[in-house]
């Protein structure tokens, strides 16, 4: 949820701003779309193999498989790892709800825990205790571009036999313990709407493996189950890729590292900014992670004010997310009363998202941060 200006002005800080990162890309992805248009390429092909190819070397991965969204990514995750009715998944209620709706599309039960406190991400003493002998899988999230804590989680899945999806529509070029997250379980699921770290100027997404071979099953269901062109060895999805999707990352991608160490330090000089305010609560890089801010989510008292006072003010906020899932009328039928998970219940009540673009200059950061600093002396 991104809370805008008021009606009738412009934020004078946004809260995402996609035209700067487009701005000097432009000329090479209008011919990107020239290209298909002359050529009629516009589902599969060329573009998107080579893609494929390029992103899974990007973050260390066997093999990746281009998809149309991170929802299809996480559908097709769960179900080429064979997640059949009456299964149960694990995951935290801490996050966009793509990561669980495909979990019971695709025929699966949700299990929630709650998260750890510092880092936002799925607790392992939770995870462990939450196991049960329907449980066939782990989803962790690396939320906010935060990875999770892997190697407890991972311990957990090979005591028990399951298999673990990451989660990483949020933690493009994140790692763990110097490890490219996106390699660490079984299967991953990335995101490239528009909004995220590397984002398409539209839909799209994938699922990588870090063992070659695993990801057949995901070529078949993104094109209706097809084997080959007319022979369904099932029913599958129509969730390919667009080529020009494909051609407009392939563009982006080379990008992907130095707007990281753009985005991270925006993060650096938000936390020098908003030292002392004893109010907020910055968010913490872990010791095992490089933590890639998708989001820089602070923890705020008397968050909504705060969010107004800063709109009044022309800056862009966002609340990522104001209600966790096991609240949320959609899974009323699990009967998840509040109190469940009082880490995230908590957090809920807290979190504002900050301005976050790798283009974020210095002086917008301290304006972002002498609002705040008025809001609390005020």
């Amino acid at each position: 949820m991104a809370h805008a200006a008021p009606s009738g002005t412009v934020a004078a800080i946004p809260f995402l701003d996609l035209v700067a990162q487009h701005r000097p890309l432009e000329e090479e992805l209008v011919a990107a779309f020239r290209r298909a248009v002359a050529t009629a390429g516009f589902v599969g092909g060329a573009e998107v193999t080579a893609f494929e190819k390029e992103f899974a070397a990007s973050v260390g991965a066997a093999e990746c498989v281009g998809v149309n969204s991170g929802t299809d990514a996480l559908r097709f995750a769960y179900q080429a790892l064979g997640l059949r009715p009456g299964d149960e998944v694990i995951t935290v209620p801490n996050t966009f709800i793509a990561t669980t709706e495909a979990i019971t599309q695709a025929g699966g039960t949700i299990r929630f825990v709650d998260v750890d406190e510092t880092t936002m991400t799925m607790d392992p003493a939770a995870l462990a205790a939450a196991v049960t002998p329907r449980t066939v899988g782990i989803v962790p999230v690396h939320l906010y571009g935060q990875p999770a804590d892997m190697d407890p989680i991972l311990a957990v899945a090979r005591k028990h036999g399951l298999w673990v999806v990451e989660d990483a529509a949020q933690a493009h070029a994140a790692r763990y313990r110097d490890r490219p997250v996106g390699t660490l379980g079984d299967l991953a699921a990335y995101s490239f709407y528009p909004g995220k770290n590397l984002g398409a100027c539209g839909e799209g997404g994938a699922v990588v493996a870090r063992d070659a071979g695993r990801l057949e099953p995901v070529r078949q269901l993104r094109e209706h189950g097809q084997s080959k062109k007319y022979f369904h060895e099932t029913e599958g999805f129509n969730g390919r890729l667009h080529a020009i999707q494909a051609a407009f990352l392939r563009i982006k991608l080379p990008h992907v590292e130095s707007w990281t160490e753009g985005r991270r330090r925006v993060a650096a000089r938000y936390r020098d900014a908003l030292a002392g305010i004893a109010e907020i609560e910055v968010p913490v890089e872990a010791s095992y992670a490089r933590h890639v801010y998708h989001l820089f989510v602070i923890r705020a008292d008397r968050r909504d004010a705060l969010q107004q006072h800063l709109t009044s003010e022309r800056i862009g906020t966002g609340l990522h997310y104001p209600l966790p899932l096991h609240l949320q009328h959609a899974y009323r039928s699990m009967g998840l009363g509040e109190g469940t998970f009082p880490v995230t219940e908590r957090a809920a009540t807290r979190l504002l998202s900050l301005p976050m673009f790798p283009e974020l200059a210095d002086s917008q950061i301290e304006q972002v941060a002498d609002a705040i600093r008025r809001f609390y002396r005020g």
